[in-house]
């Protein structure tokens, strides 16, 4: 989910050169509030057990999860 979120910030504001790090800063917490104020959301294709199944080692169980089992 976070790499969706860099992607939509990259095509929304950081489509150009900036000209120094203050910049940058500003124009990325100037995106998040208004992203933040419109509620934008995610839609999450899986659930976590589907996750889980899908990508493996890479969405691995909850700590809970690994208790419960042990």
């Amino acid at each position: 989910m976070v790499e969706i979120e860099i992607s939509v910030l990259a095509a929304q504001r950081l489509d150009r050169r900036i000209p120094d790090r203050a910049t940058l800063e500003r124009e990325i917490k100037a995106w998040q509030g208004r992203r933040d104020a419109s509620g934008a959301r995610i839609k999450w294709m899986f659930s976590v057990e589907a996750a889980r199944a899908k990508l493996g080692k890479r969405y691995p169980p909850a700590a809970q999860e690994v208790r419960k089992a042990a």
